[in-house]
C-alpha cells in the first residue's frame, strides 16, 4: 500500500498491472469522503507512475460498490437540515469522475457483485468492464428522489440509447450481468468460478498493449458521438500523425515483419 491507501482501499501491484479494490465489504463498498478521496488519490498517484500500464478498480466482498453510503457524515442531515448534495457531487464526485475519464492507461472494472449508484457509474466510466453472471447493476437514485450522478446521464445513453437509459434510471431495476453485456453497457459477463482468472488475463492483457494508442482511441471515440464524420477523420488524421512518429508505431511494425510479441512502452 501507498500514502493514498487506507484500510478502506486495497492497493496491489502486479507487474505492469495496479489493482484498486473498495474494501469496505460490511458496508458492501459504499463510498464515503475517505474512500473516494484514497480512490482519487491512488489514481492521481497511477498516472504519474510511468511503469503503471493498467488500473483495475475491484471491490471487496460480495459487492462491487453500492453507490453512496447514505449513512455518511456528508450526507445525513445535521439538526434537521439537509446537506448539499450538490456541493457532494460538485467536490467528491466530479472530480473522481474526471479523472478516471482521462487516465493515461486503459482502466478495467471487475465487477463482482452489487453495483448500484454511483458505483455503477464508477464501474462504466472504465475502458473495460468484466462482471460476474451473478452480478447486478441498478440506477438506484430514483428509489431516493435523486437523479443520476456521477456521469451516469452521459454515459448511459451514449452506452445503450436514449430509450433503455431512461427505462433504467427512471424505474431503478436490477440488471443482470448478462443482460448488461448484451444491451452493451458493459462489455462481457463470465461464469462467476472463473471471474478472477478472466480479469487477470484481460488486465495483464490490456497492459502489454499501446497505452498511448487506446487512451487516444477512447478519446476519439467519445470525441465521434458529439461531432460532424469530417470533424472525425480531422481528428483522426491528427492522431495518426502523432502515433506515427512514436517508438509504439515503429515496435509494432518491426514486431509484425519478424514474427514476434511488441514490446509496446510509450505512454
Amino acid at each position: 500500500m501507498d500514502q493514498y491507501s487506507p484500510s478502506s482501499l486495497l492497493v496491489e501491484r502486479q507487474g505492469a498491472v495496479l489493482s484498486l479494490k473498495l474494501n469496505r465489504a460490511q458496508a458492501l463498498n459504499s463510498l464515503n469522503a475517505e474512500l473516494t478521496a484514497a480512490l482519487l488519490g491512488a489514481l492521481d498517484s497511477a498516472a504519474c507512475d510511468e511503469s503503471v500500464r493498467c488500473v483495475v478498480i475491484g471491490g471487496e466482498g460480495r459487492a462491487f460498490c453500492a453507490g453512496q453510503d447514505l449513512k455518511a457524515p456528508e450526507v445525513v442531515a445535521e439538526a434537521g437540515r439537509p446537506k448539499d448534495l450538490g456541493d457532494l457531487v460538485e467536490r467528491h464526485y466530479k472530480p473522481l469522475t474526471l479523472r478516471l475519464r482521462s487516465m493515461p492507461v486503459p482502466t478495467l472494472a471487475a465487477v463482482g457483485g452489487v453495483a448500484a449508484g454511483a458505483g455503477a457509474s464508477l464501474a462504466l466510466l472504465c475502458d473495460v468492464v468484466v462482471a460476474k453472471r451473478s452480478a447486478v447493476f441498478i440506477q438506484a437514485f430514483s428509489a431516493i428522489g435523486l437523479v443520476p450522478d456521477s456521469g451516469a446521464t452521459w454515459l448511459l445513453p451514449r452506452l445503450v440509447g436514449r430509450a433503455q437509459a431512461l427505462g433504467m434510471a427512471m424505474l431503478g431495476d436490477k440488471l443482470p450481468a448478462e443482460r448488461a453485456a448484451q444491451l452493451g453497457l458493459i462489455w462481457t459477463c463470465v461464469d462467476d468460478d472463473v471471474f478472477d482468472a478472466e480479469v487477470q488475463v484481460l488486465a495483464e492483457r490490456l497492459g502489454r498493449l499501446p497505452a498511448k494508442a487506446l487512451v487516444k482511441t477512447r478519446a476519439l471515440l467519445d470525441q465521434g458521438l458529439n461531432c460532424s464524420l469530417e470533424r472525425a477523420l480531422d481528428a483522426e488524421a491528427q492522431a495518426q500523425r502523432e502515433l506515427g512518429f512514436a517508438h509504439d508505431f515503429a515496435e509494432g511494425v518491426a514486431a509484425f515483419a519478424q514474427k514476434r510479441p511488441a514490446q509496446f512502452t510509450d505512454r
